[in-house]
């Protein structure tokens, strides 16, 4: 114990310490910034003509397609979206992920708390109201509109589905002064227009 505190009181000794601890802090910026790099080259090259698959709208009661397994909303704790529209309780959601069409709250496409501007006051309505094939001219306009910035958060879209599940998240539009809501009641928006701003 005593040879180990008179080495560390050494200078020479320290000095050695602080300059590996120097080399592994640089080395570590370095590959981090070339990785950042990489990702960034990568999203430029990605071709931003990226075309999204739109769903097309079917029936699961009299559809010939079968569907195994359905990608939903997963974070509402008492409703769910699943990927066909369809908006249910979680306690109406099969084992595939799919909402039970023969549940009586389940509806299709339901715009409940949506206003005519497209923003809502549920999440999950949002996503199915925005799932709607009618939806899609406004949709592929906001996508056409985007700036070059901006479409780069969505090329991890690859669908319809996925698309109204990232514009119906509370985004930058929906705030004001970065911390209050233009409009509490309407916040998850899946429209061209921001919320409408409510007198404070």
């Amino acid at each position: 114990m005593m040879v180990l505190r008179r080495l560390l009181r050494k200078r020479w000794v320290l000095g050695v310490v602080f300059g590996l601890s120097l080399i592994y802090f640089l080395t570590s910026t370095l590959k981090q910034e070339e990785r950042s790099t990489r990702e960034r080259t990568l999203l430029e090259i990605k071709d931003s003509d990226q075309r999204i698959a739109w769903k097309v709208r079917f029936n699961l009661g009299n559809s010939s397609r079968q569907i195994t397994q359905c990608r939903n909303s997963i974070q509402g704790k008492t409703l769910i979206t699943d990927e066909l529209g369809y908006v249910c309780e979680r306690k109406d959601l099969l084992v595939n992920s799919c909402c039970n069409v023969n549940a009586p709250s389940t509806r299709q496409y339901i715009c409940k708390s949506c206003l005519a501007n497209g923003c809502c006051s549920i999440y999950e309505y949002c996503v199915s109201c925005c799932l709607q094939p009618d939806k899609q001219p406004l949709l592929e306009r906001f996508l056409n509109r985007a700036a070059k910035g901006f479409q780069n958060l969505f090329t991890a879209v690859e669908d319809h589905f996925e698309l109204c599940l990232a514009k119906c998240r509370t985004s930058s539009q929906s705030v004001q002064h970065e911390n209050t809501y233009r409009n509490p009641q309407a916040k998850y928006c899946y429209g061209e227009s921001p919320p409408e701003l409510l007198p404070v």
